[in-house]
């Protein structure tokens, strides 16, 4: 694995662990098309000895495999140290079960049937997150998140965020100090493949930045005339 940089797609390895013939077809095909190196396991117990024996830059996961499930998969994957961002693919939809998957180990958590080109979105911003992103604990200067639970606190305030919202903080907070252009959050945040004629940044940053800077405290969320936005942290 690459560290602390963002990995480009074409060339990137990807481990597929999954027991459905046809998906594992169609998927694997898109990928390679898209210029991904795809190793595919159809058991979970191979899929292990993959992972543990290469290197890979991401892993697809099924999480009902026959023999060793994927939950178990990932848990001796991170059992072994390693960090490689792990897509949880499901039929399992509930709340409960995402977070189960996340528990375990996942980065992300995607339900099936789903369309191709979320899933590729979602590899793909796999890819761009700095390698150090197992915490299930986020703390950048005031402001704490809880990754799992959800939940924000800002000097122990707590701050009640909606879904877009939390993975909006979440990007930004990732990347202190930095601008972060309306493309990129659109692309990493939204999953947009193409870039509308919108301001949806704007609000969503406009609505975030209310609950976030509270009156009397310094402003966390700044603009950049011209650039974009940034996650301000002081010296």
């Amino acid at each position: 694995m690459t560290d602390m940089m963002e990995i480009s797609p074409v060339g990137a390895r990807v481990l597929f662990i999954e027991d459905d013939e046809r998906i594992a077809d169609e998927v694997s095909e898109e990928l390679r098309t898209r210029g991904f190196v795809v190793r595919h396991e159809a058991t979970g117990t191979a899929g292990l000895e993959a992972a543990t024996t290469e290197g890979y830059d991401v892993m697809i996961v099924d999480r009902l495999l026959p023999g060793l499930d994927g939950l178990s998969v990932i848990e001796t994957v991170r059992g072994h140290g390693t960090t490689t961002p792990v897509l949880v693919l499901s039929a399992l939809s509930a709340v409960d079960d995402r977070v189960t998957g996340l528990r375990a180990g996942g980065d992300d958590y995607l339900t099936k049937p789903f369309a191709m080109e979320e899933l590729v979105a979602r590899i793909e911003a796999l890819l761009r997150r700095p390698n150090d992103t197992r915490a299930t604990m986020l703390r950048v200067g005031a402001v704490e998140i809880d990754l799992i639970e959800r939940s924000v606190l800002r000097d122990g305030r707590p701050i009640e965020l909606l879904p877009r919202e939390f993975r909006l903080l979440e990007y930004m907070m990732r990347r202190p100090n930095q601008v972060l252009t309306r493309t990129m959050l659109l692309e990493d945040v939204w999953n947009y493949r193409f870039i509308p004629q919108t301001n949806l940044v704007d609000v969503h940053i406009g609505k975030l930045r209310r609950k976030i800077d509270a009156p009397g405290e310094a402003p966390l969320i700044q603009s950049i005339r011209g650039a974009g936005f940034l996650f301000h942290v002081p010296d």
